[in-house]
């Protein structure tokens, strides 16, 4: 095997997870478009409107509004999932630190500071705010990308409410009346609420179930007792 191909092959191996679930997001998302645009088609002949095409319908505030509002619920799982686990337990899972380490844990244990490594990311090693920013960075970015889909989703889910109200000869919203509308607080806490069940159930299910393999799953024949503990 030539060090080209050794080389592409190592590539794909160690980035086959993002990778698979990167490109199994852009499928799931142009079938989300087929099928919304059918039924957003639907909904037009019923009132006896002309129909969109596929390109319309996702420049559309329709499209958008259903994109959005599933983005911010998945990056608040992880902002709240990430932060949390810094301090709060469940003995026996996968999911949770060992019981003795609840918190932010020392210098030594993160390699911060004079504890960092050769290899150690270069701000992990200074002791002011880059280090004070670096050690919270990831929580960080999934708050940004909650707001911002968030907002994403005020923004075109205001657009679409409106298009329904003219299509009933109703006068439309402002920005801010949606924002305390019914149907902007369903949206997002009818995918909250999803989110906040599934990290409940993987946290303690990990506790007594296994795969076999995988990293969320202890080995198979560590005890239900044990806590941290990966595969």
């Amino acid at each position: 095997m030539s060090a080209n191909r050794r080389e592409r092959t190592g590539f794909w191996r160690g980035n086959s997870l993002s990778l698979v679930f990167g490109a199994a997001f852009l499928v799931v998302l142009a079938a989300q478009g087929v099928a919304g645009r059918a039924e957003f088609n639907e909904q037009l002949a019923v009132e006896g409107l002309q129909q969109v095409g596929f390109g319309d319908y996702l420049m559309s505030s329709d499209f958008a509004v259903d994109v959005t509002e599933n983005w911010q619920s998945e990056f608040l799982q992880f902002f709240l999932y990430i932060f949390g686990t810094v301090h709060l337990l469940q003995r026996g899972s996968p999911e949770s630190k060992p019981l003795h380490k609840a918190g932010t844990e020392s210098e030594r244990e993160q390699k911060l500071g004079d504890h960092a490594q050769s290899d150690s990311p270069r701000w992990a090693s200074t002791k002011d705010w880059r280090q004070a920013l670096y050690s919270r960075s990831l929580g960080l970015a999934m708050a940004v990308f909650f707001l911002f889909s968030w907002f994403a989703q005020s923004v075109s889910g205001v657009s679409a409410y409106n298009d329904v109200r003219l299509r009933q000869l109703q006068e439309p919203v402002s920005w801010v009346s949606y924002l305390a509308s019914s149907d902007f607080w369903n949206r997002s806490l009818q995918n909250w609420q999803s989110e906040l069940l599934a990290v409940a159930a993987m946290a303690i299910l990990s506790v007594y179930l296994r795969q076999r393999g995988s990293p969320e799953s202890k080995p198979v024949g560590s005890p239900h007792s044990a806590t941290g503990v990966e595969g």
